[in-house]
């Protein structure tokens, strides 16, 4: 049998002296009046400890005993069980009140609703404090509050086209750092990448739960993999980063189609790579035409570029298969087992135009 939880706080501290009243309406030979007389205390004496105005002394209950017959260590464990609970109740009130005066400051910092709508936080305040601490890896509001001003400017440059929010921009990236702190994977083997790219290619071509195929191959060769709900004015599509032993890759999927997955899926392994592996403490993350000067940012976009689409077959396309329309496309991806979405998407980039009539399905399935 489990042992009573002695540190339960009470709604209410109950004072010796209802005792006293409940055992004068118990019996018909006294009243409070002659109590008093009995106790050799003045009435109102009696009634001010009857309604716990005053407390229960050793030598009151010693003469409580002759009269009640209940011990006197009795009454005064209730006198202390009655200060302890009105100790208790007091510091949870101040408790209380340090953690809304907490709460507010992180509503300042963090999109808490954000993290509500998705979950993570309950109706305790004390424990989504906790959480708040937790996915944020700091142990104060103080701390909170320096992480966030550090980590401003930290993932990306900013540009003056982009409707970002600094604040979310921190929140998604923690988020994703957080879950990726619990995420079990393989061992992680830079020389297995190139194996790992050709298994990531038969996924996207097939185009059959996506997601779900990409995450078990990921975490199969080593590199953790997490999905971050979409946050207002935060264009991320990828993040790179080394959690514990292991690179992981963090995305939103803010287009839900298979050639936007297959490239940030492929640059962020370029930043695992070509930056990731020579330099853990690095953290790259894609934010939408934020990088357009970054060497860093070029190199992952080449590296995507060449192995979605080898140079050899991209060469071969452009020199003996001009004009491409859809028909070319799908029968060429065919030809090299890469999903036409992603060649339209390749071409579009090449020629600078998005908005190409087609019907060939770009949807992430």
């Amino acid at each position: 049998m489990s042992k009573p939880n002695q540190n339960i706080v009470p709604f209410e501290a109950t004072h010796p002296g209802v005792l006293i009243k409940d055992e004068l309406e118990a019996r018909n030979d006294i009243n409070q009046k002659d109590l008093a007389k009995e106790l050799g205390v003045k009435p109102s004496f009696l009634n001010e400890i009857i309604k716990g105005k005053r407390p229960v002394t050793a030598d009151f209950a010693v003469v409580l005993e002759k009269i009640f017959g209940i011990p006197a260590d009795y009454w005064m464990k209730f006198q202390t069980q009655y200060e302890i609970d009105k100790a208790r109740i007091k510091q949870k009130n101040i408790d209380k009140i340090k953690n809304i005066e907490i709460w507010n400051i992180i509503k300042e910092y963090v999109p808490v609703n954000y993290f509500k709508k998705h979950k993570y936080l309950t109706d305790s305040l004390k424990d989504d404090i906790k959480m708040i601490f937790s996915i944020y890896k700091v142990d104060s509001v103080d701390a909170l509050i320096k992480s966030v001003a550090q980590n401003k400017f930290a993932f990306y440059r900013k540009s003056k086209k982009l409707q970002v929010d600094e604040k979310n921009i921190f929140a998604w990236s923690s988020l994703a750092s957080f879950e990726a702190s619990h995420q079990k994977v393989n061992a992680f083997y830079l020389e297995n990448i190139e194996q790992l790219v050709i298994q990531l290619n038969q996924i996207f071509y097939q185009n059959n739960d996506t997601v779900n195929n990409t995450k078990k191959i990921l975490n199969q060769y080593g590199i953790k993999f997490i999905t971050v709900p979409k946050l207002e004015k935060t264009p991320i599509d990828g993040y790179s980063f080394w959690s514990e032993n292991n690179p992981a890759i963090a995305i939103t999927l803010r287009h839900k189609r298979i050639d936007n997955f297959a490239f940030t899926i492929m640059h962020e392994i370029g930043h695992i790579v070509k930056h990731l592996s020579k330099n853990k403490k690095e953290k790259y993350i894609d934010i939408h035409k934020a990088y357009k000067n970054n060497i860093a940012e070029r190199e992952a976009d080449n590296f995507a570029k060449n192995k979605l689409i080898s140079p050899n077959i991209w060469n071969d396309i452009f020199e003996n298969n001009l004009p491409l329309n859809d028909g070319a496309i799908i029968e060429l991806g065919k030809k090299f087992s890469i999903n036409p979405a992603i060649l339209l998407g390749r071409i579009s980039f090449e020629i600078g135009d998005y908005t190409i009539k087609t019907k060939i399905d770009k949807k992430l399935r």
